[in-house]
């Protein structure tokens, strides 16, 4: 019991002492502003550098021998713009420009392409293997049940320069063929000169008159 009296008195001591010292805060008034401290900023002094003349750059060694400004004055006075030749080598000296190489490199592949396609062309329309009045071997180039399907690939096929004609076969079939020729190899090149002249897949086979 005397314990318990003890702990009483221990902490009213306690909280007297910490009214003692935080009433009176409650009731201070605060600082004027005018004793608050004003913020000050401070600017401090430019700082003098000395300054030196750069001398004029000059072009490397590789350019010395042109002068591009004469270049766009010439082509000002003559009323023209000064653009360089892109199939224009350049000097030894000078750096390669790899734009203009890729579009000489692709003007050369396109002038090969038109000249391959312009011969296979001229053999096309002049390399038509003639047929013979009688042969064994012939081009088998299709079957048709409708006689206007027939009529219309004989006269594509005549068109090209072939010898073209058509034969009625088993089920109401008419085939075309091409020829005839009077040896197999003679056959094989026609097959793909059609192939080539019209795009249709033909068999050769041996015919009997």
């Amino acid at each position: 019991m005397k314990y318990g009296m003890r702990e009483r008195l221990s902490g009213a001591i306690i909280l007297i002492a910490l009214g003692v010292i935080f009433v009176p805060m409650l009731f201070d008034e605060p600082a004027p502003r005018e004793g608050r401290p004003e913020p000050s900023l401070s600017i401090d002094a430019p700082i003098d550098v000395e300054r030196h003349d750069v001398a004029e750059p000059t072009p490397p060694a590789s350019l010395a021998g042109t002068d591009s400004s004469e270049e766009v004055a010439e082509g000002e006075a003559a009323g023209e713009g000064a653009s360089p030749r892109p199939d224009a080598a350049p000097s030894p000296g000078e750096p390669a420009d790899p734009i203009a190489d890729l579009a000489q490199a692709a003007d050369q592949r396109q002038a090969e392409r038109e000249a391959a396609s312009s011969a296979s062309s001229s053999a096309q329309a002049g390399g038509v293997e003639p047929a013979v009045e009688s042969g064994d071997w012939a081009v088998q180039v299709g079957s048709f049940g409708e006689p206007a399907n027939v009529e219309r690939l004989l006269a594509r096929l005549r068109d090209k320069g072939f010898s073209a004609y058509s034969r009625p076969r088993g089920n109401d079939l008419t085939t075309v063929y091409v020829g005839p020729f009077g040896s197999s190899e003679a056959g094989e090149r026609a097959v793909a000169e059609v192939k080539a002249s019209i795009n249709l897949q033909g068999l050769l086979v041996r015919v009997k008159e």
